[in-house]
């Protein structure tokens, strides 16, 4: 599996217009932190919690996966920090998607010193295109 920077996806999503962003945080999450704002590609993000907010898995996240995106499909992975979207791209290689990205710096990136995400790395610490509901 591939590991690339919220930058670099943005720019292997511009490239390939077969990839699609696939968002596994929560749905408050997506909410109130928000999402990738992939207009300027004319796609949407696909949304598909990996683990609820109370931590429990999502049994169906590959059959919901499945349903979403094509498994010929190249596939990058988003969560927070890279963590959540490591495992969900594990889940997705073992259902048989054979282009599997995950964004290692996720959509807030790494804390800093002062244990606060979204200012040392990640897609909104990187400039690129977001929004809030």
């Amino acid at each position: 599996m591939m590991q690339m920077t919220a930058a670099e996806a943005w720019a292997y999503l511009a490239a390939n217009p077969n990839a699609q962003l696939v968002d596994v945080r929560t749905k408050a999450e997506w909410h109130f932190v928000g999402i990738a704002n992939l207009d300027a590609l004319d796609r949407q993000p696909v949304l598909i919690e990996w683990v609820g907010m109370d931590g429990t898995p999502n049994a169906d996240f590959t059959q919901q996966l499945g349903v979403a995106v094509s498994s010929d499909t190249s596939l990058l992975m988003l969560c927070r920090s890279g963590v959540r979207s490591l495992a969900a791209s594990n889940a997705a290689l073992a259902a048989g998607y054979q282009t599997v990205i995950n964004i290692s710096d996720g959509f807030e990136g790494d804390l800093d010193a002062n244990q606060q995400r979204g200012h040392l790395s990640g897609w909104r610490n990187a400039g690129l295109a977001w929004r809030q509901s």
